[in-house]
Formats: C-alpha cells, sequence, structure tokens
C-alpha cells in the first residue's frame, strides 16, 4: 500500500442486512474512500456489504488490500481477480494487520465479527495504543444501542467518560467521510 495516502480500514458484514440503506451507504463509502484519494483495507472477502465497499473503492480507483484468516478464504471468495489479498493463520493475526496497516476505522453495519473489530480497535485506543479516529457509521439508527450500552457502562462504573471520545457517531456515509477528511489531512494522518 502507498503509505503517502491515508489507508482505511473498513468493517462491516459479510451479509447486507435487511435494510436496502446498508448496501448504498457501503457503496458510497467505497466510492468516496477513493474521490478522497484514500486507500482501503477491509476483510477480504467479496460477499455482503464488505464486497460492496471493496468493490466501489477498487472501480472508483483506490488501492485495496484485502486480509483474510486461512479458514474463511475458501468461504468468503475475493471481490476479484485483481484484488490484493494477505492470508493470516488466525483472525487475531489478521486484527493485528488491519491496526497496523490503517490509519483510520470506519465501522459500518455488521454482525459478531464487526462488533469484535470495533471493541477491538476501540479497546486498544482507550489503552494509549493508537489514537486512530474510529468513526461509526449510524444508518437508520442501527448503533443507536451501541452507543447507549458504551453510555450504560459509564454509568455504572465500568468505564470513564473518556470512552466516548473514543470514537465519533456518523450519520451515513457521507458525513463519515467529512469526518475523514478533516481528520486525515495530508499533514495530520495519526500514528
Amino acid at each position: 500500500m502507498d503509505k503517502k495516502k491515508p489507508a482505511i480500514c473498513v468493517f462491516c458484514g459479510s451479509s447486507f442486512g435487511t435494510n436496502p440503506r446498508f448496501r448504498d451507504e457501503a457503496r458510497i463509502m467505497g466510492e468516496g474512500i477513493a474521490k478522497l484519494g484514500f486507500s482501503l483495507v477491509f476483510g477480504g472477502g467479496g460477499p455482503g456489504l464488505m464486497g460492496v465497499v471493496a468493490l466501489a473503492a477498487q472501480q472508483a480507483g483506490a488501492q485495496v488490500q484485502g486480509i483474510i484468516p486461512a479458514f474463511l478464504k475458501d468461504l468468503e471468495p475475493p471481490v476479484s481477480a485483481e484484488e490484493k489479498l494477505i492470508v493470516t493463520p488466525h483472525l487475531q493475526e489478521r486484527k493485528a494487520l488491519m491496526l497496523q496497516m490503517s490509519d483510520a476505522f470506519v465501522v459500518l453495519p455488521g454482525g459478531l465479527g464487526t462488533f469484535d473489530e470495533f471493541f477491538e480497535v476501540a479497546t486498544e485506543a482507550q489503552l494509549g495504543v493508537h489514537k486512530k479516529p474510529i468513526i461509526v457509521v449510524n444508518v437508520d439508527g442501527f448503533y443507536d444501542p451501541l452507543d447507549k450500552m458504551l453510555r450504560e457502562i459509564i454509568n455504572h462504573g465500568f468505564a470513564k467518560e473518556m470512552v466516548l471520545e473514543l470514537y465519533h457517531l456518523a450519520d451515513g456515509a457521507q458525513a463519515a467521510l467529512k469526518m475523514l477528511e478533516g481528520r486525515l489531512s495530508s499533514n495530520s494522518i495519526p500514528i
């Protein structure tokens, strides 16, 4: 990957979900990453929202890097023959590479794997491992329960108020792209 360009890691479902807007927002995100001149890091598979983001980014001219654990390689075929793919032995190595290769994280709707990835990068941010932006795309209120849960763990004394500063809710892909653009100008790429 060209490290002169910020790399955006997108976490999202390997399914489409029930709301047609999920697919639309995934496409907008992929195209927008390319239009901003950024590159994409993603889970490596072609199915679902993951494939929509990657294909849209690739077709719009972005560099796309997939990272997939070996056991999923045959279950989740690549987006295209041109896809660059890193195969890791396990999920933990996949997440470590995603964190290492990315300058920011975008969370679109998804299932358990998406939540796992969100909590991984949020926990590492809380512990000071990185200061990279985490933007949660709240399509039609999908992530309202997550935001509420995080506020509840603060209310119950299991986290400090600063947890709410680790992520930013965006009201759709366009809003998330504006946040990314503002935080990743050419002279302010996070460490």
